[in-house]
């Protein structure tokens, strides 16, 4: 038997292999011993060296050359000349990424534009042969072999590497030496290499197996767990391969304390309530990484090092945990346009740990043509637990609305559990209070006649919220369900209460690689008070970008004699469109919308007022940003012919 052992990493992290070249015999090219070497005797000849060159003396480039003693082989060495070449043999291995690795590091293939004289091209001939010997070793191919021919061809050279791979050598056995130890979790993680006796010695799928088990090892417990680079046995005689892979378990192991570094940002209190893994749980790797990338996505800090180090006990591991500050104040501006609401521009300043962990302040100003707003919001992220977020809210509003002007004092808090584009969840809640005082202009729906009133709202609102879609900002398949219920006191000269219900479903079903149909259904009702004694500000409205595209915003529904919109209390509403992928980022979007409004607690589900248009969409890198323009197919006396509505993200 005829083996040799090879350690070290091959070819873009595949795995060791062992290149192994035919025995030669030798050759005497020196005197012998004792002889006398004579210096103006001949060299001796060098049988075999070198590749055999074409004769260009004949050729019709040749006919002025200077003569020479070797006329043909001086031109050949001294003339440059343009150059084809190819591979041959490689006919019965199907392997297109051995071609892709071959054509990125082909000497020949880089060069073939420029013309190279016979030194050159012999040179980079065999480059390429013994890159090409090096890729089918790589594939498993132990015995191959690559033959340089190079002939003239008119006034090209012709470059040919005939390949001869062999047959293809297999794994005899597997070894994982250092693994008995640790008997229980043995054969799991034999089964995590997946390999086993008869596969190909194939490099990178000897690089994807250990990869598999270091993974694996951090997630069955192994904090500390080595696993060395694979060693391969090769068998030229058997054409067979032994492979082993040396494993350190180290030992399972729990977790144990979070050791947080100072940072300035928080402490490790804080880290363990954004884990999702309590002291005692077994070690996973993965949960590890979750809590790093949950700590990146508070937007606190710049970068995230985290470090196994040994526990208080032999079985556990505790866990360094270093952070990199990120600036902490923002400064944020939004505008906007849609018909109805005219133009609408927010700027805020954000101070996101001025009250340490988490506590975060932002001032928010709004200044449109319909809506002026001022709010003072204090958030506490990770509140008690992942993705808990305990809000505080006061704000003061100036609305006018073709229904009503209103002038709002109001007060909010809420706890609740979000969703974000980095942890999507499937349910999220939120319950809360609120006290509103509203000072409101509206007028009398039967007379027309103008009226203002004081409102003084308490509000206990809660949500639960399902989420099966593949996205939250572009979902391609899945289906969504939220609903809101919201028990109100109102003081308007009486005391007296009602409940605001709503809840909204959507769908998402893919048609081939560009096009997904999307249908949402909004339904909502208020019972128990008469829409007249409500306030105007919370009743239910349809119309606009984010109801009923191809009307003004709240502008559907029973309208009192100056035509101006006057609210109800149950609503229904549809919408139905295509989304398309066309060229590039960009998209187009028909679609169908449909609703009203009713003066019932129940929606009677007649008289809908249909939008139909056209939406483009532009798919950046943070979610698409949507453009809509929509008409009314039956409207009223006072809509609008097209209306415009500016957004991110889908409409629903």
């Amino acid at each position: 038997m005829f083996a040799c052992v090879a350690r070290g990493a091959l070819l873009s992290g595949a795995a060791a292999v062992c290149l192994i070249a035919s025995p030669v015999s030798a050759q005497q090219v020196g005197p012998a011993p004792g002889d006398t070497l004579d210096p103006s005797s001949p060299l001796a000849p060098l049988p075999d060296l070198g590749v055999a060159w074409p004769d260009l003396g004949d050729s019709p480039d040749a006919s002025d050359a200077a003569p020479t003693d070797r006329p043909g082989t001086a031109l050949a060495e001294m003339q440059e000349r343009r150059y084809d070449f190819h591979v041959e043999g490689l006919e019965g291995i199907d392997d297109s990424l051995l071609r892709e690795r071959f054509g990125e590091l082909s000497t020949l293939d880089a060069n073939d534009d420029e013309p190279a004289n016979a030194a050159q091209i012999d040179r980079r001939a065999r480059e390429d042969a013994a890159t090409l010997v090096t890729l089918l070793r790589g594939q498993g191919y132990y015995g191959a072999a690559v033959l340089p021919r190079i002939a003239a061809g008119g006034d090209r050279i012709s470059v040919v590497l005939e390949a001869e791979p062999g047959p293809r050598y297999r794994l005899s056995a597997v070894e994982l030496p250092g693994l008995d130890a640790e008997e229980a979790e043995a054969a799991d993680l034999r089964r995590s290499l997946g390999l086993s006796a008869d596969d190909p010695a194939d490099a990178d799928a000897i690089a994807a197996a250990v990869e598999r088990l270091r993974v694996r090892a951090g997630a069955t417990g192994f904090a500390f767990a080595r696993v060395g680079a694979p060693e391969l046995v090769v068998d030229h005689a058997t054409r067979t391969a032994i492979l082993q892979v040396p494993v350190e378990t180290g030992g399972a192991r729990r977790f144990g304390q979070i050791r947080a570094v100072s940072n300035g940002v928080f402490g490790a209190d804080h880290v363990a309530e954004i884990a999702r893994f309590a002291p005692g749980d077994p070690y996973r790797a993965a949960e590890v990484e979750d809590l790093r990338r949950a700590i990146l996505q508070t937007g606190l800090v710049s970068s995230v090092r985290i470090a196994p180090l040994m526990g208080e006990t032999p079985d556990t591991v505790d866990l360094s945990v270093a952070l990199e500050p990120a600036p902490p104040r923002t400064i944020a501006g939004e505008l906007g346009y849609g018909t109805g609401e005219g133009v609408r521009a927010e700027v805020s300043w954000t101070h996101r740990n001025l009250f340490p962990p988490e506590g975060a302040l932002t001032l928010r100003g709004v200044l449109g043509t319909r809506e002026q707003q001022g709010t003072v919001l204090f958030r506490r992220s990770n509140f008690h637990g992942r993705d808990r977020v305990l809000t505080g809210q006061f704000a003061v509003a100036h609305v006018e609305r073709d229904a009503y002007d209103a002038n709002t004092y109001s007060l909010a808090a809420s706890l609740e559990r979000q969703t974000n584009i980095f942890f999507q969840k499937t349910w999220t809640w939120s319950i809360g209070g609120e006290l509103v005082a509203s000072d409101e202009r509206d007028v009398i729906a039967a007379t027309g006649q103008p009226r203002r009133r004081t409102y003084l709202v308490g509000a206990v609102p809660t949500t639960l919220n399902y989420d099966g879609s593949d996205d939250l900002l572009d979902p391609r398949t899945g289906f969504r369900l939220g609903g809101r219920v919201s028990p109100e006191l109102s003081l308007v000269g009486q005391a007296f209460g009602y409940v605001r219900a709503q809840l909204d479903a959507s769908g998402y079903q893919p048609v081939g690689d560009d096009v997904v149909l999307a249908g949402r259904v909004r339904l909502g009702t208020i019972f128990g008070a008469p829409r007249d004694a409500i306030a105007p500000s919370r009743r239910f409205y349809a119309g606009g970008g984010a109801s009923v595209r191809g009307y003004s915003y709240q502008a559907i529904g029973p309208r009192d004699p100056d035509n101006d919109p006057v609210g109800g209390r149950s609503l229904a509403e549809f919408s139905i469109e295509a989304r398309v992928k066309a060229f590039g980022n960009f998209g187009f979007v028909p679609f169908l919308d449909g609703g009203n409004i009713y003066t019932d607690f129940l929606p009677d589900l007649s008289r809908f007022r249909f939008g139909t248009g056209l939406g483009v969409r532009y798919y950046s890198s943070f979610g698409p940003i949507r453009l809509d323009v929509g008409t009314p197919l039956n409207p009223r006396r006072g809509d609008p012919r097209v209306t415009v509505y500016v957004s991110l993200g889908q409409a629903f």
